[in-house]
């Protein structure tokens, strides 16, 4: 495969995958009155990062950002799609053309590194949010989000079989 086609292939992936872990965000939050993660407070991390703060005492007492959340939402896509390049980077490109359900869910569930030990961390939520009011239900709810984003990748990479790239 093409660099270009590889390249194309992760960045539809990617974009799938994510879309599909906001649809059932949004399904979560609408029929169960589960809330999703607020990017908003992905953005301000990111937006503080150049003026040296990369820890808070808590992200939500940090003083909001211009285009916080426009940046949150931009960094959740394009995380989305770097994982989707580094599945197909231990894959192979073949796997596009006979998509499996194992890696994918494996990278949903490795994926679940970033929030539990560098964003949550950082956000002043603790390791896998232990110093939040309800640990266990964070934990869960990142799990199903992450797992739901691998299941999106799969079901990703069964559309993409009929497009010719």
């Amino acid at each position: 495969m093409h660099t270009t086609s590889l390249l194309v292939n992760a960045l539809l992936l990617g974009i799938g995958a994510t879309i599909f872990m906001d649809l059932v965000a949004w399904v979560r939050l609408r029929f169960f009155s589960i809330p999703a993660l607020d990017y908003r407070l992905v953005g301000r991390w990111m937006l503080s990062m150049p003026r040296g703060q990369y820890n808070h005492q808590t992200i939500m007492q940090s003083p909001p950002q211009p285009f916080e959340h426009s940046t949150g939402w931009v960094a959740h896509y394009a995380i989305g799609v770097i994982l989707a390049l580094m599945m197909l980077a231990v894959t192979g490109p073949d796997w596009l053309q006979n998509p499996t359900i194992l890696m994918p869910l494996v990278i949903g569930f490795l994926s679940l590194g970033f929030p539990f030990f560098l964003m949550q961390p950082a956000f002043g939520f603790g390791i896998a949010a232990a110093k939040t009011p309800a640990p266990k239900i964070a934990r869960i709810r990142s799990f199903i989000a992450h797992i739901s984003f691998g299941l999106g990748l799969y079901l990703t990479g069964l559309c993409l079989i009929s497009l010719p790239l």
